[in-house]
């Protein structure tokens, strides 16, 4: 569509031109319940935005953003426009703008099924209706007409007609009148992305957080020095889940994170109240709306889980709460700063999670799971620096990735190291006063660091932030007769050789345990870097480079370390050491230069006595991989036989009714391979067959039935049986996956045309189909939606949402085709589709360099 990209130059442009100085929405949503006419289109909603804005040059002409089916009627400064020729379907053009200005769009908007915009969601258990708004970063023009950028920040008035017995939420306070409709408090300045509207039967439980401001503390609006802020909390669900909501243990969580960020931001929480709505058919983990947080209602949890989830959970809560601070309180410009909110989000979520909850081993995943994120992200074609160069929205929306988050968080946790943890906190204090309500870029942020540092962060941020890859640190140990060491150095390895703050650990058996008996903290500078202080120390069975994982890079090992990990690594004592030489590990396998099969066979030897059950569901994800991805053709039967054997006999020998023992039934599914391993799922679920302390939940039934779909022991009739046990949105979702893994070219022509040729589906059912699509058995069986996907996915770009387009082009790529002619095929794609939008290339690109990286591994494997 026309203009509905918006680029960096013309945000640019309007934002020299305008300030916005307010906006009142009022949208009016009864539309959502009833049937809809048929054959009129979409279902749609009014929207009527009036914004009052000025214009530093009067007579410019400018743009506002809004993507609808009609508008009703344009008026600006009291003068008439035509839609007809204003609007071109995502902007209305706007000429001759007086110094001041009032512009009033009616529209009719259109709901969303893809989660982009105001989504609608028809509970299939009830019958009820249920609306929310996601918008990051540029869908509130599918709501409201708006200037969609991040740095024409105003204040928000919303007003929602709702159907009776609703409620609604927004950014403000707000309260029913008697017409039945619901206003909502003005809000503080902030960006349209963040604006939010949450209606329906909601089930909605409160709370409240209290504490004292003291005198000379800096104060938010509302907060005086010596007063006691008040902040009433919310939280909400769907009514059908509202027997499974543990509400209560997410108001512990919300409490604690607004004590740990009080008690270190000395800028008190500023948007007034804090409800948090867990939603359906959400594609993100959540969304930062301030005094309207969304999460993805998986998070509230129908059946038995482990400890990790929980702790998953609390991250996502608290990595919101700090873009109360870092994104929403203080925003970036435009979107190439995306980090200046979303890094530090993921750093403070572990950092607080750490340090304010009982999640106390938070480091140990993120080392574990967050980083591998990075490290892969980090090492693809499409790789970029931090600080990023987003051209336009399309850009912006793949730079939601793991470079952004996971490795400008790992980045943050060597600032940290860097420049002291007072310091670091010092200078977030300085930035949250001096941009309150603002946009900053990159040099704001670093010009108070390097006040309250006193180190130069200019020369820091060019090797950190504006520069992309992993280098690779490997220890290069000399000893002397005695045995001891006699020179111990790291090697730097990179295209860009970056200082390292790291501890290098030394590490030996004593009583059974590897331990660690000498440490010592070192700047890696350059190639080579001599450990002094670690010369004539006795020999280690084990040296760990970057231990206590202060900062980003690819562990290596010398060949002594990496014989004693292939013996003992199980006898690794402390959990993060541990977790840290799992992920190095990992890494020398996705690089070729450990063999798939040995990464398999440390797992089935090690696995079983790992006690962090995050890492262990880290680990069998891993495992899966290197089976399916990385393993030479010819060892997969094997590979398969011999993990579905390690994986039955860890879950008979863990201890009934743990979370060890559910991680290991749930991988056990995952992995099953043999007749007897089928016949035990199938016995599982109808009973015949029992583990002691197994409790087969509803969610369980739904692991065990994939595979059982997959293999062809489970047909139609199976699944539709398991979805009248379980006739809710999640069991839904569960019989479309599986009737899409069944192993039928019928099957497969149907799904494929389910999510390609149609719009029909839901963002949340097109994942479920794509989930199904393509199973590791069945490769010969989807080997012909290999060309298939290279006829569609321009034309599927093009008609599409980006998020759909997303899913589908990363979903649905042939990566189970691992052959040298799939790389050509891509290599041909690209090549004649020089001129496709770089968004889509971009995603190719990436898939491109997974598979080479898979061929390349599977040959080492074989060799």
């Amino acid at each position: 569509m026309p203009g509905e990209n918006l680029s960096r130059d013309e945000a640019r442009t309007r934002a020299e031109l305008l300030t916005v100085d307010g906006y009142e929405v009022a949208l009016d949503v009864r539309s959502a319940v009833g049937d809809a006419e048929e054959g009129a289109g979409p279902r749609t909603f009014r929207s009527v935005t009036t914004i009052r804005f000025r214009a530093a040059e009067p007579g410019a002409p400018t743009f506002v953003d809004l993507i609808a089916p009609s508008v009703s009627s344009i008026t600006l400064n009291g003068r008439e426009l035509d839609p007809a020729a204003a609007f071109d379907g995502s902007r209305i053009a706007l000429d001759s703008l007086a110094a001041e200005n009032v512009l009033v769009v009616d529209a009719q908007c259109a709901y969303s099924r893809t989660g982009e915009g105001l989504h609608r969601f028809v509970d299939p258990e009830d019958g009820e209706v249920y609306l929310y708004t996601q918008y990051e970063p540029a869908d509130a023009r599918r709501v409201f007409a708006n200037f969609e950028q991040p740095d024409l920040k105003a204040p928000f008035r919303f007003e929602v007609t709702a159907p009776e017995g609703w409620t609604v939420w927004s950014n403000g306070e707000g309260a029913r009148a008697e017409d039945g409709v619901w206003h909502f408090a003005e809000t503080r300045p902030i960006s349209t992305y963040i604006t939010a509207v949450v209606a329906g039967p909601y089930h909605c439980e409160t709370d409240v957080y209290e504490r004292e401001i003291p005198g000379g503390t800096s104060r938010a609006e509302g907060a005086g020095a010596g007063t006691v802020l008040r902040i009433p909390l919310g939280a909400m669900c769907r009514k059908a889940l509202a027997r499974h909501f543990d509400a209560d243990a997410i108001f512990l969580v919300t409490k604690q994170g607004l004590d740990f960020f009080h008690d270190h931001f000395d800028y008190p929480y500023p948007f007034g109240k804090y409800d948090q709505a867990f939603v359906p058919e959400y594609n993100l983990g959540a969304m930062e709306n301030p005094g309207c947080v969304t999460f993805r209602e998986e998070f509230v949890f129908r059946g038995k889980v482990t400890q990790a989830s929980y702790e998953r959970r609390a991250n996502v809560i608290l990595h919101e709460m700090a873009h109360m601070w870092f994104g929403d309180l203080v925003t970036m410009r435009w979107w190439d700063d995306l980090w200046l909110k979303e890094s530090f989000a993921d750093f403070m979520g572990s950092f607080s999670m750490v340090e304010a909850t009982r999640f106390t081993n938070g480091w140990v995943t993120f080392a574990n799971n967050r980083k591998a994120w990075a490290y892969r992200a980090d090492q693809l074609p499409s790789t970029h620096p931090i600080t990023a160069d987003i051209r336009d929205l399309e850009d912006a929306k793949l730079n939601f990735d793991g470079i952004t988050y996971a490795k400008g968080a790992s980045v943050l946790k060597q600032l940290v190291a860097y420049v002291g943890r007072e310091a670091f906190l010092e200078g977030a204090r300085r930035y949250f006063k001096r941009h309150a309500y603002g946009n900053t870029r990159l040099d704001d942020l670093l010009s108070v660091l390097e006040e309250t540092s006193g180190r130069d962060m200019k020369e820091w941020s060019r090797a950190w932030l504006e520069t992309s890859g992993v280098d690779s640190l490997t220890p290069e140990v000399l000893y002397g007769e005695d045995g001891r060491i006699t020179e111990l150095a790291i090697a730097q390895d990179g295209d860009t050789l970056r200082p390292h703050r790291v501890v290098v650990g030394l590490y030996r058996t004593e009583d059974g345990k590897l331990v660690r008996y000498a440490s010592a903290g070192v700047d890696v500078v350059g190639a080579r870097t001599v450990v002094s202080e670690l010369a004539g120390t006795e020999r280690p069975e084990l040296v760990l480079v970057n231990d206590e994982d202060l900062t980003y890079c690819k562990v290596r090992f010398d060949e002594d370390s990496l014989a004693t990990l292939r013996a003992h690594l199980g006898d690794i004592e402390d959990p993060l050491a541990r977790a840290l030489a799992w992920s190095a590990l990992w890494n020398m396998t996705r690089d070729a230069l450990m063999p798939a099969r040995d990464f398999v066979d440390l797992v089935l030897r090690f696995a079983g006595r790992e006690s962090d059950i995050g890492v262990l569901q880290m680990l069998h994800a891993w495992t899966r991989a290197a089976l399916v991805h990385y393993a030479a053709p010819a060892w997969r039967e094997e590979g398969s036989r011999l993990l579905a054997e390690g994986a039955l006999g860890e879950l008979r020998r863990a201890e009934p009714g743990t979370e060890h023992q559910l991680t290991w039934a749930r991988f056990f599914a995952s992995v099953a391979a043999r007749d007897e391993d089928f016949r035990l799922l199938s016995g599982l679920l109808d009973g015949t067959e029992k583990i002691d302390g197994l409790d087969v939940d509803q969610e369980l039934r739904w692991a065990f039935l994939g595979p059982l779909a997959a293999h062809g022991r489970a047909d139609e009739s199976v699944i539709a049986a398991e979805l009248a046990r379980d006739d809710t949105a999640s069991g839904k979702r569960h019989e479309v996956r599986c009737l899409a893994a069944r192993p039928s070219a019928a099957v497969k022509a149907q799904a494929w045309a389910a999510v390609v040729e149609s719009d029909r589906l839901s963002n949340a059912l097109v994942e479920a189909t794509i989930a199904g699509f393509a199973q590791p058995s069945q490769r010969d069986l989807v080997a012909p939606y290999a060309s298939k996907y290279f006829e569609a996915i321009e034309r599927v770009w093009s008609e599409r949402s980006i998020q759909i387009g997303m899913d589908v082009v990363r979903g649905l790529y042939p990566s189970l085709q691992d052959s040298p002619g799939t790389l050509a095929a891509t290599d041909e794609w690209l090549a004649a589709h020089e001129s496709a939008a770089p968004a889509l290339r971009r995603l190719v690109l990436e898939a491109r360099d997974d598979l080479a990286r898979a061929l390349r591994a599977q040959e080492r494997d074989g060799s």
